[in-house]
């Protein structure tokens, strides 16, 4: 790693231990997510130990992906299928027997609309989770918009799915989820033990190949030497989160409960 690889994009080291962990396997889990990847950076291992349990995962992603890319002659179309593809396969490799929702909102432009809560809602309702993860939309000095607003999403669909006089052309049964998991959160309370399924979260991302320029640093071209540095890093952020609460491996959240 030199000084001008780009930092991981996953949540901060916690700086205490947590006073929650590792809630009992949900028989049905959905994460919402602005972009493709940020379900395996934030939450991949939580989703594989999940999902070998026997917990039905679906992703939600709100954007369609098209601006992830530093190359200004990439075709945005061939991109946004790329990314669509790499999502499917990465939620394959997470072992993931449910959905994956791409609502293709325009990557940079996500807003919390009254009508994308309706889309959220629906799925929310659709799928029936019990736990439902998400950015933390109260993250301070976020800079990406659509992490901030996906958050504002997900929560805001959470009240409405709940609910029956909201979006009740859905024809659907109400849903309240049990817990909401934040990543990237702020203040974080709670940690999954992920030991044993790191490498999991690592062959997911590494399917998230129009990405290794950006956000994994592989170059072009790379004979494997990059990807084991990558992988080492999110082990390695893995350990240090899980070391705060004294566990091998952990990823952390806000844990949110009586929804």
């Amino acid at each position: 790693m030199t000084s001008e690889t780009p930092p991981l994009p996953v949540g901060d080291i916690p700086t205490s231990p947590a006073i929650s962990y590792d809630i009992p396997t949900p028989p049905r889990a959905l994460v919402i997510v602005a972009h493709p990847d940020d379900a395996e950076f934030q939450c991949g291992g939580t989703l594989a130990k999940w999902a070998n349990a026997g917990c039905v995962i679906n992703h939600l992603v709100l954007t369609d992906g098209a601006k992830g890319t530093w190359d200004p002659e990439q075709n945005a179309e061939e991109l946004v299928e790329q990314r669509r593809g790499e999502q499917m396969e990465a939620a394959r490799r997470i072992g993931s027997k449910g959905k994956v929702v791409m609502l293709g909102h325009v990557d940079g432009e996500l807003q919390p609309t009254l009508h994308i809560r309706d889309q959220v809602a629906y799925w929310i309702r659709a799928t029936q989770p019990t736990v439902v993860l998400a950015h933390d939309p109260w993250k301070r000095y976020r800079l990406h918009p659509d992490h901030r607003n996906a958050g504002w999403l997900a929560l805001d669909g959470i009240v409405a799915a709940r609910d029956p006089h909201y979006f009740s052309h859905h024809g659907l049964e109400i849903h309240r989820p049990d817990f909401a998991l934040l990543f990237e959160a702020d203040e974080p309370d709670h940690v999954e033990d992920i030991s044993g399924f790191v490498d999991t979260k690592v062959e997911a991302l590494l399917a998230h190949e129009s990405q290794f320029v950006t956000t994994h640093a592989i170059p072009p071209g790379d004979d494997g030497t990059f990807a084991a540095v990558f992988g080492e890093r999110i082990r390695d952020h893995a350990a240090a989160v899980g070391a705060v609460s004294g566990i091998a491996r952990g990823e952390s959240f806000k844990l949110l409960d009586h929804l």
